[in-house]
């Protein structure tokens, strides 16, 4: 049943540590009330509403991406919106501070 909900929302086994050594960006997709209680440092706020018109903040089309919000739900959902626009390694990262657990620990 895990596994479904995990292919559902694109939550993979994956090493988001090594991704963020090798160039990843973190694009929070909360609103920007939510993100300003807390974040990921270094990551980049744009509304999951808002993606598709700032695409043009994401340079490299190849560069590692994580997304990540509340839960999952609209990450799962961003990295849809970047895959359908020719972003090619994209991960949903799901929770951000869950997220955030995993890369400073």
């Amino acid at each position: 049943m895990i596994e479904f909900f995990k292919k559902i929302f694109g939550v993979q086994s994956t090493n988001f540590k090594q991704l963020m050594e090798e160039g990843a960006i973190v694009i929070d997709v909360r609103t920007p009330g939510e993100f300003s209680e807390g974040h990921i440092e270094g990551s980049v706020n744009i509304p999951l509403n808002k993606l598709s018109h700032n695409l043009h903040k994401l340079k490299a089309k190849n560069k590692p991406i994580i997304t990540c919000c509340a839960s999952g739900m609209r990450s799962a959902s961003a990295k849809g919106i970047l895959h359908s626009n020719g972003y090619e390694n994209v991960y949903n990262g799901g929770a951000w501070h869950l997220l955030d657990k995993k890369l400073n620990n």
